[in-house]
């Protein structure tokens, strides 16, 4: 696990190493165990290494045998001893016992087709002496994040957005348009950034660079819903057992020690089972739980840990220091809505007191339709039925009456029509909402693109039946855009490598021909994985409703967090930023504290001006020095501080 970064010259300009190394300081906490630099006419290619394979020899940038193509990895690829020994066969010399270096060879034979060969999660850089060109990846579901950028006759890319703000050609000016999509959906937009001009390479795309030539990016690979209809339920159960079990294995290469996030649920359990089969020592677990019983996992987390006598670790999360926000965001990279970004941050730093790789379970409600929305959508679909101006004088209806007037939010809910009612649930803040919460200045600045409408379009657009059309628009946006990003920015955030087995590609191929009704039977989700772990874990615990990974912060903004929330919110230099206005701010405050449930829009609202004062009025005091020891990035200590 690194975190990457380089500069390709599209014009001429040159690339000096200092940038690279004051992109790579950005980002210390990815890579506290070394740096490495390749620095050509054209291109510098650069990494922080967090050593995970190969300790002694592993260190980036990887070069082929005549130096003619050099690669950075940020990431792991979990089958790269077969691809060596493949290529090994074929006559190719190794020189380094790290997964980097098959990237390099089988670019050499197969070019950009070498991505269908990884199976792993990353994204690397490969330049390309011989060509002139700049080969870069991003693995399929967006477990690897990458920002890119061209300014100055020169394309910029790097894992962290932050590694960009620090050239002065990059500007800290906000993108209005993914703003409003955060105020929407909780998270910025899969193509483009918070920050004007830069840019994500969308998961499963490629891209190359090379000078003279326009910037060119590809989609290699996407997830196709393809039932296998005609097969019994105990062919997918046995598959699926076989391939979770394979993947885990696979996920276990590690020569630093490992362990796994234990929330309890059914996902993560069935990760830390499979791990118990292959590790001969106990496998070291992580929860966190919170004082609020309706919200803490802990108990469920303790069964499991006992059944596989892990080595159980725990941490009580309270909102006693509020201090630790602005570290979060500062490691999150852009404005985030999800506030369950405050126990992964947490968890994390409990794990990293005692290894450097854990194992998460995060993927399998996407694959197994675990969420309730879809269970909700299973029994909402009948609305659909209502006539059209049945549906139109309920929109009237819910026009005119008072925002937070019982029952608005329902009427309005149900004049919508299919999938816009389906996004309806999924937003916050909705287009009459942000027309109030927007400044009037600000609103001037968006565009007229309607993203509402857009993401309506998409899930309409999706083959195949209604729950794969909605398992698929959260593979590609809820899960790389929220889940992964998560966990891959608080992971790193305390310099330790999250790995997710359960979104191997392979096993997300075979969960995407399992058929529906096998998903979401008689209302009842994750029905044929379910059935896979059965005999695996006890059935209490396979029944057991679902529980999301939640935080009581509607508890802690009417009690403890009060204040801080409304002197972030309601300070002179928010009010100064002109983004919000501040009535609005006070009203919505005023509806949380009555007992509306707003905690997610709130939290939103906080990270933006939290960011906004990091970033845009350079409040950041996180300038890591070079070369600080893995322990001081780490954040190891004796005790974990509860937030």
């Amino acid at each position: 696990m690194c975190g990457i970064a380089g500069i390709v010259s599209l014009s001429g300009r040159p690339v000096f190493e200092d940038e690279l190394h004051a992109m790579c300081d950005a980002m210390i906490h990815r890579g506290p165990d070394g740096e490495g630099v390749h620095l050509a006419p054209e291109v510098g290619l650069a990494m922080r290494r967090l050593s995970i394979i190969d300790l002694a020899t592993g260190d980036q940038p990887i070069r082929n045998e005549d130096g003619t193509v050099w690669v950075v990895l940020n990431g792991e690829i979990y089958n790269y001893r077969q691809l060596r020994r493949d290529l090994e066969a074929r006559g190719h010399r190794f020189y380094t016992s790290t997964d980097t270096e098959v990237i390099v060879h089988l670019y050499e034979d197969l070019g950009v087709r070498a991505v269908d060969r990884l199976r792993g999660m990353f994204t690397f850089a490969v330049w390309d002496e011989r060509r002139r060109q700049t080969f870069i990846a991003r693995d399929r579901l967006g477990i690897k994040p990458l920002y890119y950028t061209q300014a100055g006759g020169r394309l910029l890319f790097a894992s962290e957005l932050k590694s960009l703000l620090v050239l002065p050609e990059v500007e800290r000016r906000l993108n209005v348009d993914a703003l409003a999509h955060l105020l929407a959906f909780l998270t910025t937009p899969s193509r483009d950034s918070v920050v004007a001009g830069v840019r994500k390479l969308e998961p499963g795309h490629w891209m190359m660079a090379s000078r003279g030539r326009p910037l060119r990016t590809q989609q290699y690979w996407d997830v196709v819903f393809e039932p296998e209809y005609g097969r019994d339920e105990t062919y997918f159960a046995d598959k699926l057992a076989a391939l979770i079990d394979e993947s885990v294995r696979l996920h276990l290469v590690s020569d630093v020690p490992l362990g796994a996030f234990l929330s309890g649920g059914l996902d993560s359990s069935a990760v830390v089972a499979a791990m118990a089969r292959h590790t001969p020592a106990p496998v070291k677990t992580f929860s966190i739980g919170f004082a609020e019983k309706d919200f803490d996992e802990r108990p469920h987390a303790r069964r499991v840990a006992e059944r596989f006598t892990t080595e159980h670790h725990e941490l009580l999360v309270e909102p006693a220091d509020v201090g630790v926000i602005e570290d979060i965001v500062w490691h999150l990279d852009e404005p985030f809505g999800d506030s369950s970004a405050i126990p992964m941050y947490m968890v994390s730093k409990l794990a990293a007191e005692h290894v450097t790789v854990v194992l998460s379970g995060d993927g399998g409600d996407e694959l197994f339709a675990g969420y309730d929305k879809y269970r909700v959508e299973q029994r909402e679909r009948r609305f659909g039925q209502l006539p059209a101006p049945v549906r139109r004088t309920l929109g009237m209806a819910g026009q005119l009456m008072p925002e937070g007037m019982k029952g608005r939010n329902f009427v309005r809910h149900f004049a919508l029509d299919g999938w816009e009612r389906y996004i309806d649930a999924a937003t916050f803040f909705d287009r009459d909402e942000q027309s109030r919460l927007l400044t009037s200045d600000f609103r001037a600045q968006l565009s007229r693109r309607d993203l509402w409408r857009e993401e309506a379009r998409r899930l309409a657009s999706a083959p195949g039946d209604w729950l794969s059309a909605l398992q698929y628009l959260d593979l590609k946006s809820y899960l790389p855009l929220d889940i992964l990003t998560k966990v891959d920015r608080m992971s790193m955030a305390h310099s330790i490598e999250a790995r997710v087995p359960l979104l191997d590609h392979e096993l997300v191929e075979f969960a995407a021909s399992i058929p529906p009704a096998m998903q979401l039977r008689n209302g009842r989700s994750k029905h044929v994985f379910k059935q896979a772990l059965r005999g695996t874990l006890p059935d209490d615990l396979i029944n057991r409703p679902k529980h999301g990974f939640a935080v009581p912060l509607d508890k802690w903004f009417r009690g403890s967090l009060a204040g801080f929330a409304r002197d972030l919110l309601l300070s002179d230099r928010a009010r100064d930023r002109g983004i919000f206005e501040p009535a609005y701010v006070e009203a919505l405050m005023a509806q949380q504290k009555r007992g509306r449930p707003l905690d997610l829009q709130v939290w939103t609202l906080m990270t933006v001006e939290q960011w906004c004062r990091l970033v845009i009025d350079g409040d950041a005091v996180h300038e890591e020095p070079r070369h600080r020891d893995r322990a001081a990035i780490a954040g190891r200590s004796d005790s974990v501080a509860a937030i």
